[in-house]
């Protein structure tokens, strides 16, 4: 198994925590450059969704960052339209949409991203969603990111 590092019985889980254990696992080998464990662990992570039927919008969330690690921009993308069709200001489009801008080196996408992100950041974070709770870090270090390439110091 890449990385010989110990794994944790899945079998004991649900299948949504079986899916968000991978989701976490591909992520930390993403962030950690180890595309070996990605390529792994990135498939059993959306298969693991896949099992789940319905998604709601922080599996989707996970199923495009996951897409995002495999660098398939096109799954990636899916699912940021996905989650826009029935969420249109969700703050997760424009963080899977920045992934696929950011490997293809778009910086017009990259502007248009960070606009949108920061023009619906604060009334969707006052929406009280449970997935934002769950991502608070990571909104609000994406949010600094974005006035900082926009020039922008509040909003």
């Amino acid at each position: 198994m890449p990385g010989g590092t110990a794994t944790t019985d899945l079998s004991s889980m649900t299948p949504r925590e079986q899916a968000d254990r991978l989701f976490d696992r591909v992520m930390t080998a993403s962030e950690g450059g180890n595309a070996g464990e990605v390529t792994f662990f990135g498939p059993m992570a959306l298969q693991a969704y896949g099992m789940i039927g319905q998604l709601d919008a922080d599996a989707r969330f996970h199923v495009g960052l996951i897409e995002a690690a495999l660098a398939n921009d096109t799954g990636a993308t899916a699912q940021a339209d996905s989650l826009a069709k029935e969420f249109p200001r969700h703050l997760f489009v424009p963080l899977i949409r920045w992934e696929v801008a950011n490997r293809r080196g778009d910086t017009a996408a990259l502007r248009r991203v960070y606009r949108q992100f920061l023009d619906t950041y604060d009334a969707e974070t006052a929406s009280g969603k449970n997935e934002y709770e769950m991502h608070r870090t990571r909104l609000q270090a994406f949010r600094d990111e974005a006035r900082g390439a926009l020039g922008a110091t509040s909003r």
